[in-house]
């Protein structure tokens, strides 16, 4: 298990970050989750800059994109041992991954109000560094890699997304996106529709393995 390697002089701060809005639609850990999100997108940000000071934008917005991607922090957030913190209402099988990554953003949230962005960005770079430094190459994002796929195996056309409607409470809706190429199908769902389309693409990539 991985430590976080940080004491709370306000320990509320940390119990919030576990409180998934499911138990409680009013105290819970939304709001630090938004903040954390930003304090980690820098992070790995400057992170990313400095490691490959030879790769383009593009390289390493993919490389960004990964490493904040849901898999990635309900990865860490299994690491650290939020899996075993957080309080959660309903959870089913496609949702477990969103809750803890929502719960791991809100954890730097919470570090970054307690002890400030230095604080956050101490416990996000030695995480972190270790992840990026395990691709030797930018990884492509599952929508590019379906795009190439498609234009590649069906004469240049592109993958179609069609967006639907988002269901659950309007505090945390869980959106849906459908994307067609090559006359197959498949969905996805994600607390954004960034999120799903990126879902949805990974699952049709599979689909059309070849």
């Amino acid at each position: 298990m991985i430590k976080l390697n940080y004491k709370f002089k306000n320990p509320e701060l940390m119990q919030l970050a576990m409180i998934q809005s499911g138990v409680d639609a009013v105290h819970n850990n939304e709001r630090l989750e938004f903040i954390g999100d930003r304090v980690l997108g820098l992070s790995v940000a400057d992170l990313l800059y400095a490691m490959y000071p030879n790769e383009t934008e593009g390289e390493l917005a993919r490389r960004h994109a990964m490493l904040v991607s849901t898999e990635t922090l309900a990865k860490v957030a299994k690491d650290v041992g939020i899996d075993k913190q957080i309080k959660h209402g309903h959870m089913t099988a496609g949702r477990i991954q969103h809750i803890l990554a929502d719960a791991m953003e809100a954890t730097l949230g919470a570090i970054y109000l307690d002890g400030g962005f230095d604080a956050a960005r101490n416990v996000i770079v030695p995480i972190w560094r270790d992840l990026a430094a395990a691709d030797v190459v930018a990884p492509k994002d599952p929508k590019t890699r379906l795009q190439e796929l498609v234009q590649q195996l069906d004469s240049g056309n592109l993958p179609v997304y069609e967006y639907l409607e988002p269901a659950g409470a309007s505090h945390s809706p869980v959106f849906t996106v459908r994307v067609t190429a090559m006359q197959r199908s498949a969905t996805g769902n994600g607390t954004s529709k960034k999120a799903a389309s990126i879902d949805a693409a990974e699952k049709l990539l599979k689909i059309l393995a070849i």
